[in-house]
């Protein structure tokens, strides 16, 4: 198994529930924390732009509403994504996935980009994250790792830059979980952390997999997934959980 670059802390969304979550305010507050690898959503701009978001729509995180995708970036640019969080996060704008590589690499942080597709353009979608990904990281040691729970959006990211590492994501263990995943020729499989037993860590490790766990925010848990000797963890709970301690 190849050496893994990637702290074993991750903090989801970029801060958690304590800021807004996929935008460059959370992500500072995250590395406030001590946190140094990131998890986000990105998806596209109906120009083509991709753009931090987990919902489809953008009536939950921003002041807009709709469909994020079917909006071009001029537009989804300009609104409120912190307000509905706090006051103290009020004109938080969208983070664009540029800005995002921009502050990881000065700063030296890493990232785990979710491809979350708008329904219908998963392939598209992953074509567009990857080939970003490739051109905003070129010349670093350590690229971003692209996961997804979308069998066809990792394929089209796959074809369109295969140097670049990924990840199934799973809420369940489907019939063939972990075939697709080595027909994608993944790296990692990142399952809801209840999914990890001694078993499946066994099966996932000796098929060459690294395995990492989704959302982690109890103590208990964190210790049960440590002692099965997995390798990253996605947590909300920054504020609890020290990465310092790696």
């Amino acid at each position: 198994m190849n050496p893994w670059p990637y702290p074993r802390w991750i903090a989801h969304r970029g801060a958690g529930r304590l800021a807004p979550e996929n935008t460059l305010a959370a992500f500072r507050l995250g590395a406030a924390h001590g946190y140094r690898m990131f998890e986000c959503d990105v998806k596209l701009s109906a120009d083509g732009l991709p753009f931090l978001m987990h919902d489809a729509t953008l009536d939950r995180t921003t002041s807009g509403h709709g469909t994020g995708g079917e909006q071009p970036w001029g537009l989804l640019s300009q609104l409120d994504a912190g307000s509905w969080h706090s006051r103290g996060y009020a004109g938080e704008p969208l983070a664009s996935l540029e800005n995002v590589a921009r502050y990881c690499q000065h700063n030296g942080y890493f990232l785990n980009i979710e491809i979350k597709p708008t329904p219908g353009l998963e392939a598209q979608t992953g074509t567009a994250v990857a080939d970003a990904a490739a051109r905003l990281w070129q010349g670093h040691a350590v690229p971003p790792l692209l996961t997804s729970f979308q069998p066809e959006a990792l394929e089209a990211a796959r074809a369109a830059q295969p140097q670049l590492p990924r990840g199934l994501l799973l809420d369940s263990l489907w019939m063939g979980w972990l075939e697709t995943a080595l027909t994608l020729n993944c790296t990692a499989l990142v399952c809801n952390h209840a999914l990890w037993d001694s078993s499946t860590v066994l099966q996932a490790k000796s098929a060459g997999f690294r395995c990492l766990s989704y959302t982690v925010n109890d103590d208990w848990a964190a210790r049960r997934l440590l002692d099965l000797g997995t390798d990253g963890i996605i947590t909300d709970r920054i504020d609890f959980f020290s990465p310092v301690a790696e």
